[in-house]
């Protein structure tokens, strides 16, 4: 028996609710669809290339065949006087460079943070602008102003007499000039970072600290400081992952002599790759420089983080 019109009617979902319900299953899956063109993307330039990395530093090449190795790739890092040579020069960088590097950037955040400056903007653009200056292209700038023979730097050290400086060809010169043209370069972004966070800090600390007879001095220490902590531990982490990663500088200025007194890990793992083209030795060196870059972060996050 064949149901009546009415009933049948009845029956059929409405035409406005399937349109609903259709609404409800595109607005789930719209946002994952947003996203999917991200999320192939960084797989494909991200995620790929460090699973592939992975598995060549499992390999040696030889005689332009992969060869399965294991660890012997990672072994073999225990053993190599030039790994340590530019994992010793990479921490004399860090060590030395980076701190000096953060206090003159906290100076600085401070001094652009005085309202006795006048003109303070123009200031702040000068000091941020090294930053925006492409790596190789202040890299070759700094080895035309750093040359023994023809540099301005000797030039001017001439005219006062200054016999010239091997700033270029002498380990312990080299090692200083890489430190200025980091410092020149990376000082400014810094203390931005430092400065916008100054800023955040409320004057009426500074205006208790007064009242409870601190000087410049006291309110430096016990209301900038403090203050400051989260910015300093995010340039401090920022400042270490990228000190670690050196390359371009060192790589410009000397090559990485003279006799690898400015040979970093980066310089290292591209020689290795690139020179040698032992691309498993060299993905080893980069999984062994990750290793230490989170060990380092760990510890600066435990030791500059907010306490409980």
């Amino acid at each position: 028996m064949t149901p009546s019109a009415p009933a049948a009617a009845v029956s059929r979902p409405s035409a406005p609710r399937l349109s609903a319900r259709r609404r409800g299953r595109w607005g789930t899956a719209a946002p994952y669809l947003f996203v999917l063109p991200a999320v192939l993307l960084f797989a494909g330039f991200k995620l790929y290339p460090i699973a592939w990395s992975f598995l060549l530093s499992l390999h040696r090449t030889v005689g332009g065949t992969e060869t399965f190795v294991g660890a012997d790739n990672y072994l073999r890092l225990a053993d190599d006087p030039l790994f340590w040579t530019a994992l010793r020069n990479t921490g004399v960088i860090l060590v030395v460079q980076v701190p000096l590097m953060l206090a003159l950037a906290t100076g600085l955040a401070v001094a652009l943070d005085s309202t006795l400056l006048r003109g303070r903007p123009v200031f702040r653009l000068g000091f941020f602008l090294p930053m925006v200056t492409g790596l190789v292209a202040y890299g070759i700038v700094f080895s035309v102003l750093l040359n023994e023979e023809y540099g301005l730097v000797n030039w001017l050290l001439g005219l006062v007499g200054i016999d010239p400086v091997p700033w270029l060809t002498e380990g312990l010169w080299a090692r200083i000039s890489l430190g200025l043209a980091l410092t020149w370069h990376y000082t400014g972004y810094n203390a931005v970072i430092l400065l916008a966070r100054l800023q955040t800090i409320p004057r009426e600390l500074y205006d208790a600290a007064a009242v409870d007879g601190a000087g410049a001095l006291g309110a430096f220490r016990h209301v900038t400081l403090p203050g400051l902590r989260p910015a300093l531990l995010l340039t401090t982490v920022l400042s270490t992952i990228g000190t670690l990663q050196l390359f371009d500088e060192p790589y410009v200025l000397t090559g990485g002599g003279p006799d690898n007194a400015t040979l970093t890990i980066g310089v290292y793992l591209y020689q290795n790759a690139f020179k040698y083209f032992d691309f498993g030795y060299a993905s080893a060196v980069a999984y062994a420089l990750t290793v230490l870059v989170g060990v380092l972060g760990l510890i600066q996050f435990r030791l500059l983080g907010e306490k409980s």
